[in-house]
């Protein structure tokens, strides 16, 4: 269900045409530098963690790990070698100073400028380093300028970077950008524009997405659904307009019904770790609940044959919920609920407890902007043990490399997210062809997106990210199929 978290991309509900700011863009990046971050007196608990010992040793893990990718690609993409020992030292002046890149695509090859500022030892380093690469490479300015493409030979007409009003501003055109790192594509990101600071304790992060077509969203009324979400929460989520996006998308085939849901509400209660919870309003809930189960039967039937989960797991049907059973410590179920305040489909990890407080006014006041599409709360520091718990059972139940407890990216994140507060993110339609996005956050990140950037990181293949486990042992498999083979077939709807 987190995938549904993404439901802001809308990439695909577009129809009538629009321009995108600067269509050539590949991106434009200005870092502050970590130096400048850790001495940033307005936040010292985050930068504190920036340069903590567990920081400090993803920082070296990452750049090692970097080093001889990069080498790599620049092998495959320019024709020309350096060695990965040449390129290792460079990434710690990437962490550490400020630099400045501006690529656009010219003539169909990537053209623009990367400056940074440098001592002339570190300066002439890169230099060395980057000899036998197709860059211009010059001091100017206080800057060491690394020019590439059709700006070759034009450093006197590149104007000084801007000084920066905060720790980072960036501007990514994710589909161009994936014409020369075509991993990327699979995000179908539009273009994205955002600025990260900090003042009164907090990450402040605002920005914009840029669609190529106008936007064909419907942001219904919501449906709050307050018989079923109560207090006390650790986070809460509000999705709607995703309807004709959701539509598209191929991995969400098995949950469409008509007419499709348009709106969704996620939540997590502050107990059980599993305590997480999702209900999406909908027209026949009844009927709704029986298409999705003839669409997931034969997903997790093909599943078990293909041995992707620890064991086997049967969905089962029962009048008015849907079981997915085998699985330990968790029960998930989908439930069709209806009454005087609409009908709902409900999806649960764990059994809910009774009901609790009410929900707060302000979370109302807040849900009441027109134009509001997405909003998300939560407390991140008591929220992250609960949202690792749930997450490393999910990996484990699809054979999937868990988060290891002991590397570096794990120390960090548990650290890291540690920091007391509120998580507010709001997505907002702002112009036909554009969403506005603003985040206060006293950890910059999410419970789940501090998850999920550990496990990247750690992922064995970095800066790809396959977590799939090796195949069973051939002696496992035969075994395993034998059993499913022996098994009655799954009972249909009555």
């Amino acid at each position: 269900m987190n995938k549904l978290l993404a439901v802001f991309l809308f990439a695909t509900a577009l129809t009538a045409g629009a321009a995108l700011p600067q269509p050539d863009l590949i991106a434009r990046i200005h870092f502050a530098g970590g130096d400048a971050v850790a001495a940033d007196k307005n936040y010292s608990a985050f930068t504190s963690e920036f340069s903590s010992a567990e920081a400090l040793a993803l920082r070296q893990q990452i750049a090692g790990r970097l080093a001889p990718w990069l080498a790599g690609w620049l092998q495959a993409n320019t024709g020309s070698s350096t060695g990965a020992d040449n390129l290792r030292p460079l990434f710690d002046d990437l962490q550490n100073a400020e630099w400045y890149l501006d690529a656009h695509t010219s003539a169909g090859k990537p053209s623009g400028m990367f400056a940074i500022k440098l001592s002339p030892a570190r300066s002439q380093l890169w230099k060395t380093a980057l000899k036998s690469l197709p860059f211009e490479l010059a001091d100017a300015r206080g800057w060491l300028f690394c020019l590439f493409g059709d700006a070759r030979g034009k450093l006197g007409d590149l104007p000084t970077p801007a000084p920066l009003t905060g720790w980072l501003e960036c501007d990514v055109n994710w589909h161009e950008l994936a014409r020369w790192y075509p991993e990327v594509k699979a995000l179908d990101l539009p273009e994205t524009k955002f600025s990260v600071s900090a003042s009164d304790k907090q990450f402040h992060i605002n920005g914009k997405f840029y669609f190529p077509q106008t936007l064909t969203i419907k942001l219904d009324p919501w449906q709050i659904p307050t018989n079923e979400i109560h207090q006390t929460l650790t986070s809460f989520t509000a999705v709607r307009g995703f309807a004709s996006w959701l539509a598209e998308q191929d991995w969400a085939r098995i949950w469409q019904i008509a007419p499709p849901a348009n709106q969704l509400f996620i939540w997590s209660l502050n107990g059980m770790p599993f305590q997480k919870y999702a209900i999406a309003p909908v027209i026949n809930s009844d009927s709704a609940l029986a298409r999705i189960y003839d669409q997931l039967q034969p997903v997790v039937t093909t599943a078990n044959q293909k041995l992707r989960f620890v064991s086997r797991f049967t969905l089962a049907w029962e009048t008015n919920r849907i079981n997915l059973t085998g699985m330990p410590i968790v029960a998930p179920e989908i439930e069709s609920k209806h009454g005087a305040a609409g009908n709902y489909l409900i999806f649960s990890a764990f059994p809910n407890t009774p009901r609790g407080r009410p929900l707060p006014p302000q979370l109302f006041q807040t849900l009441a902007q027109p134009d509001l599409v997405y909003y998300h709360w939560e407390m991140t520091a008591p929220r992250f043990p609960s949202q690792l718990q749930f997450a490393q059972l999910s990996l484990m139940l699809t054979r999937h490399k868990q988060l290891d407890g002991t590397s570096a990216a794990y120390k960090w994140a548990v650290g890291a997210s540690s920091i007391a507060g509120n998580t507010v993110t709001e997505i907002a339609r702002s112009a036909p062809d554009q969403m506005t996005f603003t985040r206060t956050a006293p950890a910059g990140l999410t419970a789940f997106e501090f998850f999920a950037l550990a496990c990247w990181l750690d992922a064995p293949d970095f800066p790809h990210c396959n977590l799939e486990l090796p195949p069973l042992p051939e002696r496992i498999q035969k075994l395993r199929l034998k059993q499913l083979q022996s098994q009655p077939a799954p009972a249909p709807p009555h």
